[in-house]
């Protein structure tokens, strides 16, 4: 179970504000029912001062997406609307008390409806951040742009981090190489293969961090062919006691240039939280090595390898 605070069930519970908002002259809509999370943001505002006198929300989702636009409500309520304007993801789960790591898109689709209500209000266009570049994640509608904005401003390193902060690759699966690929030439770029720095307690979101400054050191010297296996048997049987403690275990089959392949084994093999333990695998690799590499289970090895 995630670590909800006292106030995220406060809202999730008893949210503020939820239902139809008649007389709404200005409404934002996010988020697909048909990706499991949309939401709703009408809000009623004074044209002669653009006061928010009032604000209502419709959420499909999960508890934290509801807690989450709740708490926008009462934020907003009684500001206007360039002080709204002002109201990030951020504030939206320091509010709360702060969000779950894997929840934190959830205050990130509240500052996004955000701002398509505004934008309604003010009779502007408001584009979509998620639907520019090609699209990598067909599940969640996640594309290119989306995902290298998460990994610049929140030094993100691994897939999982991507899946929490836009949930691409959450679902199927299936776009997990084109994640990857995206991820890498993002590092490749800013060089940004160094562990992320702790995030502040309850700050979370697209917002949350400054842009890594350009890295003075001299890079690492590049690793043999020998060494850099050797570092990969290394951190695969580091790993292994931690893995079979659950009653699985990890073996290392075969490696190609960037691709890793291992097999799990015992209480790992076709578990439901098998594709959670290779992710750890990558990022213990990522974390020796230095560098990006994919791992993948024995099973996709080319025919005749």
């Amino acid at each position: 179970m995630w670590n909800y605070t006292d106030k995220v069930k406060e809202h999730f519970f008893n949210p503020k504000n939820a239902g139809a908002l008649d007389e709404a002259n200005a409404v934002g809509e996010v988020g697909s029912i048909t990706c499991g999370d949309a939401l709703k943001l009408m809000m009623k505002v004074n044209p002669d001062n653009q006061v928010i006198e009032d604000a209502k929300f419709q959420t499909f989702g999960c508890g934290s997406a509801i807690a989450s636009s709740s708490a926008l409500t009462e934020m907003i309520i009684g500001k206007t609307v360039d002080e709204a304007l002002a109201v990030t993801n951020r504030d939206i789960a320091e509010y709360l008390g702060g969000l779950p790591p894997e929840k934190m898109h959830c205050s990130v689709m509240g500052a996004e409806a955000l701002r398509a209500a505004i934008a309604n209000f003010k009779g502007e266009e408001w584009v979509d951040d998620h639907e520019e570049g090609e699209l990598v994640c067909k599940c969640f509608g996640i594309d290119a742009a989306m995902i290298e904005r998460a990994v610049t401003v929140n030094s993100l390193t691994t897939l999982e981090e991507v899946t929490h902060y836009t949930k691409a690759g959450g679902s199927c699966q299936t776009c997990h190489e084109k994640i990857e690929e995206v991820l890498e030439a993002v590092l490749a770029k800013t060089g940004a293969l160094a562990p992320p720095k702790p995030h502040a307690p309850g700050t979370v979101g697209l917002d949350a961090i400054k842009p890594l400054a350009p890295k003075a050191e001299a890079a690492p010297a590049k690793l043999t062919n020998v060494q850099r296996m050797q570092k990969i048997m290394v951190a695969i049987e580091e790993l292994r006691p931690q893995i079979q403690r659950d009653g699985g275990d990890v073996e290392l089959v075969d490696i190609d240039g960037k691709d890793i392949y291992v097999r799990l084994t015992g209480a790992c093999s076709g578990c439901s939280q098998s594709a959670g333990t290779m992710m750890g695998v990558q990022a213990k690799l990522v974390e020796a090595l230095g560098e990006f590499v994919r791992v993948k289970p024995a099973s996709l090895l080319p025919v005749g390898a």
